[in-house]
């Protein structure tokens, strides 16, 4: 246990044989399980991960590939079963570094935020070495999640180095989170719209003899539009359909605007080519709408950033939260789901 909290540590791992024992045997003594999700390797990832001899080792089995996604979800839910307090992320390749798991614990143990990601880029040496494209895509990437998610405070997206309480697992509907490399980032909007307190804990990190199966001209596009849609949801639903927000009005009333504006402007365009001209009152028909318009899409912008539920956010509801579960007790045990993907257990007691 880490601070009175039962931890378990989950490791998605697929084609891992060379590196998940190392995962395995430098996990800290603090936690109470290691939940490896073997999705559906090819290799001897499993035996490897068994061959430790690691008494915390619970081996969930896949018969055939969910994707990073769904073997992280079907790690969360193993850790509700397991009645663990907090659920942590940790890639089987080893770029993970065990040592920041306490840093990554901390501000869910003292209740100022219910779900933790690390941060590879919090100084200017975290760049030192990366190819400017890379720190380029980075920064694009980071601004297109921020808008998506609504988390404005949050940096590094991709990373999934993640802790999250319980309490924020037993809201979140994990079967409608994406299973593919879009993962994390769905992940955030999902969290947002349940108003989840979020941090960013700067952890670096470590890079060794691993080989990325991710193959970018497939995965961009696909992010990019998952992306398109998660903001379109969470706006919806955290703005319309949860409660009717100043925000809805402003971004509707501003798009609105900013539609009508174009249109006029592209009548006023039409009507005056060749020796006519524009009256006063068409061109401000044109422009006074989009210049509303944009002034509204501004104000809506600022207010979704402050409603970004930040630590400062959280020290008010986060231990409310986890008091009001604990006093509760222990719900009943959650079984591992995933979908049309048979799995199979392997506790500790039968390896």
């Amino acid at each position: 246990m880490y601070q009175n909290l039962k931890v378990a540590v989950v490791v998605p791992a697929y084609n891992e044989e060379k590196l998940i024992a190392r995962t395995i045997n430098t996990t800290p003594d603090f936690v109470d399980h290691i939940v490896v999700i073997d999705d559906a390797s090819s290799d001897a990832t499993a035996a490897e991960a068994i061959g430790t001899g690691d008494p915390r080792l619970v081996l969930v089995r896949h018969e055939s590939n969910t994707g990073v996604g769904g073997a992280v979800c079907d790690g969360h839910k193993e850790a509700l079963r397991l009645g663990c307090d907090v659920s942590v992320v940790m890639a089987g390749d080893g770029q993970m570094d065990p040592a920041y798991l306490p840093v990554l614990l901390d501000p869910i143990c003292d209740g100022t935020a219910l779900f933790t990601k690390a941060n590879r880029f919090y100084s200017r040496d975290s760049y030192r070495g990366m190819p400017r494209y890379r720190i380029l895509g980075n920064v694009i990437l980071s601004f297109m999640t921020k808008l998506a998610s609504g988390y404005w405070h949050l940096f590094d997206p991709q990373n999934g180095y993640t802790a999250i309480h319980r309490t924020a697992l037993r809201r979140l509907n994990l079967d409608r989170v994406a299973k593919d490399y879009s993962f994390e980032n769905d992940l955030l909007i999902n969290l947002n719209i349940l108003r989840i307190p979020a941090c960013d804990v700067p952890v670096p990190a470590v890079y060794g003899n691993e080989v990325s199966t991710m193959r970018m001209h497939k995965v961009i596009p696909a992010l990019i539009a998952q992306l398109a849609r998660g903001t379109c949801r969470r706006i919806v639903l955290k703005y319309v359909v949860f409660s009717f927000s100043p925000i809805a009005l402003l971004l509707l009333a501003g798009l609105f605007l900013l539609l009508f504006g174009s249109a006029a402007s592209t009548w006023v365009l039409i009507h005056t080519l060749g020796p006519s001209s524009a009256s006063a009152g068409s061109v401000l028909l044109a422009s006074l709408p989009i210049l509303t318009g944009i002034h509204f899409l501004i104000g809506a912008l600022m207010l979704d950033i402050q409603e970004s539920p930040d630590r400062l956010a959280a020290t008010a509801g986060g231990m409310d939260w986890r008091n009001r579960s604990s006093a509760r007790g222990s719900n009943p045990a959650t079984p591992v789901s995933s979908g049309s993907t048979s799995a199979s257990r392997i506790p500790p007691s039968r390896r």
